[in-house]
Parts: C-alpha cells; sequence; structure tokens
C-alpha cells in the first residue's frame, strides 16, 4: 500500500507508478472542509457512504503503490535514513498487547511487532495486495512467528474487529487511502477503550525530507483530519529525522489531549528550514 517517495527512484519503482489504480474525483463539502472537531462524535449505525477522495479536506489523495515495490519498504538503509528503530521503540510495545499493521506490506514493521508482543499477543496485519500478505506470511514462517493474523482489507474497510487493538500503526500509508472517512471510522471502530492510532507520516513542512510532496503530510492538516473524524492526540515524538509520530485516541477515550507542538518550532530546534502548511 506504500508508495516509494525516495528521490532516487529505481526503474522498478518507475514500473509501479504506471500500475497504480486511478481515483475518482470527489468534491468535498463544505461542512468537511471546515475541520470541526466534532468532540462528541459518535460513529452512526452503519459505514460512511463515501465515494473514492481526490481531494480530502483541501488535500490532494496520493496514489498506492503495486506490490512490485515491495523490496524499498525492506531496504537495508532504512534505519539510517529514518531511524525506525527510534520510532519502534516510542510505540512502548508490552507482551500480550493485541496490535495492527495497516498497509502492513512485506512485514518491515509486523515482524519485530510480532516479537515484542510474544505469543500471549497478536498481530492484525492488513493489506489490500494478496501479494504482499504472500511476502509477508514467507518472512513470517522462515521466523516461526504464530501470532501473526492476516488480513485482507478493502479499500474502504480495514477490515478489523471491534474494540479489540491496543495500537495500530500506519507507516507512510494514511494519505494513500482513497476512502479516508470509512477507514477511519473502522480504524476508530478497531480501537480498544484507551487504544492509539500510531501515525507516520513524512513531514511535508521540511524541504530537506528527499521525499515527493504528494507522499508529504503537515502536522496541521493530520490534526484537521483526525479531529474531524473523532480522535484527538494524545502524544506525539519530534525527534525522527524526516516524520511525524502522532499518537491519537478516540475522543471518547480516558486519555488526555494535549496540544501538538508547532512544526516551525521542531524545524528549528532540528536546524531545519520550513515550508509548507
Amino acid at each position: 500500500m506504500r508508495t516509494p517517495r525516495h528521490c532516487a527512484v529505481s526503474l522498478a519503482l518507475l514500473a509501479v507508478s504506471l500500475l497504480a489504480p486511478a481515483f475518482i474525483c470527489s468534491n468535498v463539502s463544505v461542512a468537511q472542509e471546515s475541520g470541526a472537531a466534532p468532540k462528541d462524535f459518535v460513529p452512526s449505525a452503519d459505514k460512511p457512504n463515501e465515494k473514492p477522495q481526490r481531494v480530502y479536506l483541501g488535500r490532494q489523495v496520493a496514489q498506492p503503490m503495486s506490490h512490485l515495490g515491495a523490496p524499498w519498504l525492506i531496504r537495508s538503509d532504512r534505519d539510517q535514513e529514518e531511524n525506525t528503530s527510534e520510532s519502534f521503540k516510542q510505540l512502548r510495545l508490552k507482551p500480550g498487547m493485541v496490535l495492527c499493521d495497516l498497509g502492513c506490506g512485506n512485514g518491515y514493521w509486523t515482524l519485530p511487532m510480532a516479537k515484542e508482543v510474544g505469543a500471549a499477543g497478536a498481530v492484525y496485519a492488513v493489506d489490500i495486495q494478496s501479494e504482499m500478505l504472500q511476502k509477508l506470511d514467507q518472512r513470517a514462517s522462515r521466523l516461526d512467528l504464530k501470532n501473526i493474523k492476516p488480513v485482507l482489507g478493502q479499500i474502504d474497510n480495514p477490515k478489523l474487529p471491534a474494540d479489540k487493538i491496543d495500537l495500530l500503526l500506519m507507516v507512510d500509508v494514511y494519505h494513500e487511502f482513497s476512502h479516508p472517512q470509512s477507514m477511519l471510522w473502522g480504524i476508530r471502530r478497531s480501537l480498544s477503550k484507551d487504544g492509539v492510532v500510531a501515525l507516520l507520516e513524512y513531514r511535508e513542512e521540511d524541504p530537506s525530507v528527499p521525499i515527493k510532496l504528494l507522499h508529504k503530510m503537515s502536522k496541521q492538516q493530520i490534526l484537521k483530519e483526525y479531529h474531524a473524524n473523532g480522535f484527538k492526540l494524545v502524544r506525539e515524538y519530534n525527534e525522527l529525522p524526516w516524520q511525524h509520530l502522532m499518537f491519537f485516541a478516540r475522543s471518547d477515550s480516558g486519555l488526555a489531549e494535549i496540544q501538538a507542538v508547532p512544526t516551525a518550532d521542531v524545524l528549528k530546534r532540528l536546524g531545519r528550514p520550513r515550508q509548507g502548511r
């Protein structure tokens, strides 16, 4: 589900972009554009009737990639570039937790998550491409991991059980959802009482991040979209070289809401210039 975004794109990844499906253009209502945060958000009995989005709350939706680009996800220098080991540490996983890697691909994050929660825990590994799940299964089998639950999701439905997930991870994938409202509804429904979403997205505000602009998100835009869909920010980590790491809970969760640190302050501390929203 994730799209390679590094400037040095291989010929194989260029071919991937040609295989990506086109999206149907859909207008966004004035109410949606306001981005108002419904503090008493209660999901309807049925999933939102949503058309595929080309633009959502002012943001152009990116296209997902084919499974042919999977090798980029497990490239040898990924930790060096993105400090993924620090991101993983910030997830604060414990044995017995029930997790979800949404947009799991070939399992770069799924496998260490499964090891961390142990046999008493579980990891729902969701992807919309069966080929990705097959690649994940092959890698998991070599490590003899039995606590991974592969799920073939849909573009508008993560196909997760209700009130079950303690932590749901999305790494550089949310911005590609063609049905963001429906997906967020399903995600919100899947969380346990104090479950959280851990969202990693490349910083749009930072021009030094070598990723195509369409595959970045600003903190302001992330907050706009998550507040509009019944989530509140409960934690964040601002020390990664390329990405925002933000943690969201349901608006009715008992976890305390926090105010986000302005990205301008983050970039100043990191010694970076700023652009975008």
